[in-house]
């Protein structure tokens, strides 16, 4: 099955932003109903099918991949610093991992001089917290939002007298 031309406009729009709605604005669509519209566009197996395709080719060509991400967030997340950086002295550790030095967020070095030479070094490192937390996220160990589905039978009885005295 192929894609219509504006389908294939709406997906193409999907994933500069993987936004639907502003998606199927963009590809030509009326505003009205976009939310609505979008998902069921989504939905739609031949557009999800280009989308996932091009999704695949986009992720070949960059070399980002979600284990290439996880794996980037582990090792911010679980870095031990003083495995990279003398404590005392801010200084690079010689033998620290090229892994572990890309949790280095920036590297700031002031010289003054004066009475006595000083230097100041600050090494910032990338947010431990944050990675950690987009990594519970991607293992659902914690959950933004409930949603709580089932079925339940109900009965209602009249347990109120119907006869006036």
């Amino acid at each position: 099955m192929s894609l219509r031309e504006k389908q294939k406009r709406f997906a193409d729009e999907y994933l500069i932003d993987m936004n639907a709605a502003a998606a199927y604005v963009r590809a030509g669509y009326s505003p009205k109903h976009a939310n609505a519209n979008a998902q069921k566009l989504l939905q739609n197996t031949a557009v999800r099918a280009y989308i996932d395709q091009r999704m695949a080719e986009i992720s070949r060509r960059t070399g980002v991949t979600q284990e290439r991400i996880i794996r980037e967030l582990a090792r911010i997340g679980f870095l031990d610093p003083t495995q990279l950086v003398n404590m005392d002295t801010a200084e690079l550790l010689d033998n620290a991992a090229a892994d572990d030095r890309a949790a280095i967020a920036s590297v700031k070095v002031k010289s003054m001089s004066g009475e006595t030479e000083m230097i100041e070094r600050e090494v910032r490192f990338a947010d431990k917290i944050k990675a950690l937390e987009l990594l519970g996220k991607r293992f659902g160990m914690w959950i933004d939002k409930q949603q709580v589905e089932g079925t339940v039978g109900v009965q209602i009885i009249d347990d109120i007298g119907g006869e006036a005295d």
